[in-house]
């Protein structure tokens, strides 16, 4: 944010250089990392693969020289895009590469190695694509070099006053739809309620937000539908002779909160809770007895940029009312951001990421998400967003990148 505050060419320049020497230094710590792995867990071929890609990566970052030209920048600019494309299938890859090497290395192990490669994948990500949609903002036909982006709504990718309120209701129209394309018209799809505090404001990178309340609703949305679907099989099983009309479904509901340090956001269903099975590996990545099953939907989702589009948005959800707020109509979208081109999945090509992944970004910012089971009745999930902006990114000294 820095470098977008009152973007010059100087400072478009320094941002590039800055871009130029973190990424590749990054990549060696992950690289390094997977060194240490046990060899047959690196020589499983979808960690292998991962490994090469991160080995290019480095070879390509580590060759450019320094930046001094606008010129030079947009070579640049072309190599991160390139790069950013390619490392789309890095979270899929891993996510198998780990389930598939569960009985090599302990869970806990496993999950700690996962947790660093991913939120290091988020901290490059999130340079690359800023210094991205800065160059995207400096070549726009509209800005005067020196203009303050601090009084916009948006300095690169971070959204300045990213309303929660908004947020859930996009995501909340987006995920309803989904659900009505999956299960079908008859279907009946819980209200999404809102209530709190609906002003609460804050900057965020609008991606990363997305991605955890879609998934959050997402679940909720899901759960409660089938827990529905199955009492009314019961009921038919149990009485084949009468009909039973569908009683209205539970909402879901989201409470904001906010005060000055912090946003608490909170989402209650009644779909049930998490099986109890399943409750004890509901953060891991590799997933316990399930992992079979998940490892076989994972096959089927080639890329995954972690984003909220990729929530199988299709053309049914293109033709939903997805009322756009007007605070969205200026968020840049850039052609190698995880924003865009993502593959589809529907909701029950369950892959185990969603929660697991939503606590790295929550973390990554200064947050948390917490989940609590009440199995039989529901789920409350609260994810805590700092207010403090990219004051509290974990990045603070040059001997923490090694921990990043």
């Amino acid at each position: 944010m820095v470098f977008g505050r009152s973007l010059t060419e100087s400072r478009l320049i320094n941002s590039a250089n800055y871009v130029r020497t973190e990424l590749p230094t990054r990549i060696a710590h992950r690289i390094r990392d997977m060194q240490h792995l046990p060899y047959a867990v690196v020589k499983n071929p979808h960690i292998s693969d991962v490994y090469n890609l991160y080995y290019n990566a480095f070879d390509s970052f580590r060759k450019i020289k320094e930046i001094n030209t606008l010129e030079e920048n947009d070579e640049f600019c072309k190599t991160i895009s390139k790069n950013l494309q390619a490392h789309l299938t890095v979270i899929p890859k891993l996510a198998m590469g780990i389930i598939e090497c569960s009985d090599l290395m302990d869970a806990q192990s496993l999950d700690k190695f996962m947790n660093t490669i991913l939120r290091s994948r988020i901290s490059r990500r999130v340079i690359a694509e800023q210094h991205l949609a800065l160059t995207e903002t400096y070549n726009s036909p509209w800005f005067s070099p020196g203009a303050k982006l601090s009084e916009a709504d948006f300095i690169g990718e971070v959204f300045i006053k990213c309303v929660a309120k908004d947020v859930i209701d996009r995501c909340g129209l987006a995920v309803q739809a989904l659900a009505r394309a999956t299960y079908g018209p008859e279907v009946q799809i819980p209200e999404i309620k809102v209530e709190g505090h609906l002003n609460a404001s804050f900057p965020y990178i609008l991606s990363h937000l997305e991605y955890i309340v879609g998934e959050l609703l997402r679940n909720s949305v899901q759960a409660v539908i089938e827990r529905q679907i199955r009492e009314s099989e019961r009921q038919q099983k149990d009485n084949p002779d009468q009909s039973h009309p569908a009683a209205p479904l539970p909402p879901i509901e989201v409470t904001i909160c906010e005060s000055p340090q912090l946003i608490i956001i909170r989402i209650s269903d009644q779909g049930g809770g998490v099986p109890r099975d399943v409750l004890p590996h509901l953060w891991s990545f590799s997933k316990g007895p399930r992992g079979q099953k998940l490892l076989e939907n994972l096959g089927k989702v080639p890329k995954m940029a972690a984003t909220m589009q990729e929530l199988h948005i299709h053309d049914e959800i293109a033709r939903a009312d997805l009322r756009t707020p007007s605070s969205y109509e200026s968020a840049p979208i850039t052609s190698s951001s995880s924003l865009s081109s993502l593959s589809n999945r529907p909701p029950n090509l369950q892959l185990g990421m969603g929660l697991p992944l939503s606590r790295v970004y929550a973390e990554y910012w200064a947050g948390s998400l917490e989940l609590h089971s009440l199995e039989g009745y529901g789920v409350d999930t609260f994810l805590q967003i700092s207010r403090l902006g990219n004051k509290n990114e974990q990045l603070t000294t040059r001997a923490t990148i090694d921990a990043v």
